[in-house]
């Protein structure tokens, strides 16, 4: 059962991005290869029972089991010892990443308060591109009540664009609103 973000890909987006980049190979043309979504949490040096709800939370989001991110160094300035986790991150493939960019285009972004569109600048030069979510409430997943502290994440869409001309062109394809003259 494919995604209907997908077929999208398959039937409209695949050829459009060929003539739009003028490539003549099919496989050449830029696709998605995988999403990561990322919460930090520094304050998991204090108190580590602080990333049960921001685990779940992830969880319920992406639908996938969240990957504990231990502190490579220590750092005495930041209290943190090598070794202690400071995040949770996902890697969602295939259908569940289509799955994801779907929902968080789709629903997740038109209900940012403010909300006049994504930076079209966020991409690193290689067609990857990151976006900093400010709160994890903008998912529908997420039960209002139960949140006790709001916490940001960062999105990163890794495609296999060469470069960002390529990328921009593949995330307008699927809808991402870019900010106008930005």
């Amino acid at each position: 059962m494919a995604t209907r973000f997908k077929e999208k890909y398959e039937k409209e987006i695949k050829s459009a991005l060929a003539k739009e980049l003028s490539i003549d190979n099919t496989m050449a043309v830029p696709r998605l290869e995988k999403i990561v979504v990322n919460m930090g949490l520094g304050e998991a040096t204090q108190n580590v029972k602080i990333m049960d709800p921001l685990v779940a939370d992830l969880a319920a989001i992406t639908g996938q089991k969240p990957v504990t991110t231990k502190a490579k160094k220590s750092i005495a300035a930041f209290k943190v010892r090598e070794g202690m986790p400071i995040g949770a991150m996902v890697t969602l493939r295939g259908d569940a990443m289509y799955e994801f960019l779907d929902r968080l285009i789709s629903i997740a972004l038109p209900r940012v308060r403010d909300f006049r569109g994504v930076s079209s600048k966020s991409f690193d030069g290689r067609g990857n591109y990151t976006l900093g979510l400010r709160d994890q409430l903008i998912f529908a997943e997420i039960d209002y009540a139960k949140v006790d502290k709001i916490k940001g994440m960062n999105v990163t869409i890794v495609t296999t664009a060469k470069d960002d001309n390529g990328a921009r062109a593949l995330l307008r394809g699927f809808g991402m609103p870019f900010r106008q003259g930005a």
